[in-house]
């Protein structure tokens, strides 16, 4: 009964809680300022105190069934998840992510090795024949031939069909351009040596096609289809495997750390590569769904890739290279 007592008494604070509760939902904790919301911590924890003491004591199921609801109701007023920000998450994409990125020594090796080698296959593709076979085989060769023997005008069609065809594309390049850079950062995790591997074969290999294409007849078709997506896919395969070569390093060069504790913290710091990679891909299969297979004008898809390679350009680059500067000073 001294108990049951005590909980009367106690009636007064679960009102007050049960008010403030109505004041939060309402209005917020930031309104209410910080002399209230310590005022309702303290009565969370009152309360909290008082149901396991009623559940204890067996007291009647009302009261129990009230604290029980009351306390829940604050909880979820105390730890409510926060609601999303849009300055903080414009903080964060536009200022935190690029400074990142831009300090990323596995970026800036996996951006080097991939364009060196991919101007250089295309180069000799160009200039030495026989190049691109031994390269990428003469069946692909052939493929790459005959896939591009009609112009690129007479992949579209008009109308609903062709939106519900390139609709269907789109998502066939989400899915298969996915799978390329998962594979990229798959590979990477064979101690990093994997990552340079398959960026060395992806650069070798599409190098060597870009530059055959330069010497065939086909060459206006190909280079057509995929101009307005190639910047876009080219370089989200080099964030892919840059963000593979991280984790895959992190196995060697552990920094004191166990192996799992550091590929737990590389997987924390290759998450926003691996983010722009996925971002990257999916942009460059709409693209390559919709704009690269339609009769525009070649000057429009030219455009795009400009106007596409900018956006790369001012993202990695200028957003992450001056205010570096600041920090730094």
């Amino acid at each position: 009964m001294k108990v049951a007592a005590l909980l009367e008494e106690r009636r007064e604070n679960w009102r007050e809680l049960e008010w403030l509760c109505g004041q939060m939902e309402s209005r917020g904790k930031r309104k209410l300022g910080p002399a209230v919301v310590a005022r309702f911590g303290s009565l969370y924890r009152s309360t909290c105190a008082d149901l396991a003491l009623a559940e204890a004591y067996n007291l009647p199921p009302n009261t129990v069934a009230y604290l029980h609801q009351l306390v829940g109701r604050a909880h979820n007023q105390l730890y409510r998840s926060k609601a999303f920000d849009i300055s903080r998450w414009a903080h964060v994409m536009l200022y935190e992510v690029p400074q990142r990125l831009y300090r990323d020594n596995y970026l800036r090796v996996a951006f080097v090795l991939f364009w060196g080698l991919f101007i250089a296959s295309m180069a000799l593709a160009a200039l030495s024949p026989g190049f691109a076979e031994r390269a990428i085989g003469k069946e692909q060769i052939q493929q790459m031939e005959h896939m591009y023997s009609e112009p690129v005008s007479t992949m579209s069609g008009s109308g609903a069909s062709f939106l519900n065809q390139r609709s269907g594309m789109a998502g066939f390049y989400i899915w298969h351009n996915a799978g390329i850079g998962l594979r990229a950062f798959a590979l990477g995790l064979v101690f990093g040596i994997g990552g340079l591997i398959i960026t060395s074969s992806n650069a070798l290999m599409l190098g060597a096609v870009f530059g055959h294409m330069t010497t065939v007849s086909q060459r206006e078709n190909f280079f057509e289809f995929v101009t307005a997506h190639g910047p876009f896919e080219l370089n989200a395969i080099v964030l892919s495997a840059a963000a593979g070569m991280r984790l895959g390093f992190s196995l060697i060069d552990t920094g004191g750390l166990s192996r799992a504790a550091s590929m737990r913290r590389a997987g924390y710091e290759a998450l926003p590569t691996m983010c722009a990679a996925l971002f990257l891909f999916v942009m460059a299969a709409l693209i390559e769904g919709f704009l690269s297979p339609s009769a525009a004008p070649y000057w429009v898809k030219a455009g795009v890739a400009v106007v596409s390679s900018g956006i790369l350009a001012f993202y990695f680059v200028i957003l992450g290279n001056p205010r570096s500067r600041v920090d730094a000073t």
